[in-house]
């Protein structure tokens, strides 16, 4: 159990990110740019963690839903089900976790339907007020219902969508330093695209795909009746993943992912002069339109285009299969310093047998105090009813 004196929804946001950069101490200035429903962030599943959080372009599987939506058009097989656990800040507290659940239905040799559900369990918290005094203890929960669909419009290529369901109660109603306090709840939309085709590297073959994903495009969230609302993590993902087939038996997948959130770059003192003038800019920026945040974000950072390439986040994985079955991954993941400093790599381990498929993965992130250290994920993954012939490219690993 953990206390809290006069707990506020923002604060409680810093349980579900990762280490944000006030962990760190940087000379440069930290303009850290915070969201309502930082979990939406959260890589969910194993093998894409193995691969430093690259996922957008790498070869579908059941959980496409939350990586690009386009990729369900592209799926081998009939069905599709993956689940996953992930305990979170093991670290700090044994008491949080991270679970994901997902499953597409094939519909025609180019389309298929997916639901996935994400759900986040913060531990228990027991809030209190200045006094000390007792306000209660509650279990801050958040989740989110996802459905989607992928069309293939060519043998290469695909666009996909996905509607989601919000909500995130991180209270349970308890007054907090006078003000009442309640669940935010919103609907947001992904829009993805697709485009993978095999290759030939000399008298090897191999395959190249990219991917392109808009996630979290929804109205802002408030957790107070004085409707003080926050943008969701929208977030921009581009990424390739390329294939060469060592042999009939080995085959290897470099991926590489950017994103960047796109949201407003928060001011601070430095940049708008005074406490009370980033206190204004920042209000004007919560009352933003969704639409123009999301394009004022390329050109909104105090420190210009160097702070704006600052706020990229580079993801890059390696992944190697041993026909098909055994599979071996790793993955860096980088933020720079000034962003939220998640720096880390990760290992990852894949086997499939018939219908049947578990990965896990392991964060070493590279501070011996980051709250990230030791971070497992585990998935099981099921795909059946046969793997369906077509024509066109299909995805060494495809599920």
């Amino acid at each position: 159990m953990r206390r809290f004196s006069r707990a506020a929804p923002g604060l409680l946001f810093a349980l579900a990110l990762t280490p944000v950069a006030a962990l760190a101490q940087v000379a440069t200035p930290v303009r850290v740019i915070t969201t309502a429903v930082p979990v939406l962030t959260i890589s969910p599943d194993s093998r894409a963690a193995g691969l430093g959080e690259a996922g957008v372009a790498t070869s579908p599987d059941p959980n496409a839903t939350y990586w690009n939506a386009a990729k369900l058009g592209f799926v081998q097989h009939k069905y599709g089900f993956s689940t996953s656990y992930t305990p979170w800040l093991r670290n700090i507290t044994d008491d949080m976790g991270l679970a994901y659940l997902s499953g597409y239905r094939r519909l025609t040799p180019g389309s298929a339907f997916a639901l996935s559900m994400l759900y986040f369990n913060l531990g228990e918290i027991n809030f209190r007020d200045q006094s000390n005094g007792d306000l209660g203890t509650f279990s801050p929960k958040e989740y989110s219902i996802s459905a989607a669909y992928g069309q293939k419009l060519s043998p290469y290529f695909g666009l996909g969508i996905a509607a989601r369901f919000i909500n995130s109660n991180l209270t349970g109603g308890i007054n907090l330093g006078g003000n009442a306090s309640r669940p935010g709840r919103s609907a947001a939309v992904d829009l993805g695209a697709y485009y993978t085709r095999d290759v030939n590297f000399g008298a090897n073959t191999g395959n190249i795909s990219f991917g392109a994903n808009v996630s979290n495009i929804g109205g802002k969230i408030t957790y107070t009746v004085a409707d003080q609302k926050d943008f969701l993590p929208t977030n921009l993902r581009l990424g390739t993943a390329i294939t060469y087939d060592l042999d009939p038996f080995n085959k290897i997948t470099l991926a590489v992912d950017v994103n960047k959130l796109l949201v407003p770059t928060p001011a601070d003192e430095a940049s708008a002069g005074s406490k009370q003038a980033a206190a204004v800019a920042n209000q004007a920026l919560r009352n933003k339109g969704i639409v123009s945040a999301m394009f004022t974000s390329f050109n909104d950072a105090p420190g210009g285009a160097s702070e704006e390439l600052k706020e990229i986040n580079i993801c890059t994985g390696v992944e190697y299969w041993y026909n098909n079955l055994l599979a071996v991954r790793g993955g860096y993941f980088y933020e720079n310093p000034s962003k939220g400093d998640r720096q880390y790599l990760s290992m990852g381990l894949g086997l499939r047998y018939q219908v049947f498929g578990v990965d896990a993965a392991y964060l070493l992130p590279n501070k011996r105090t980051n709250p990230l250290s030791n971070t497992i994920r585990i998935s099981l993954v099921f795909s059946f009813d046969g793997q369906e012939e077509e024509k066109g490219p299909a995805s060494p690993a495809a599920e």
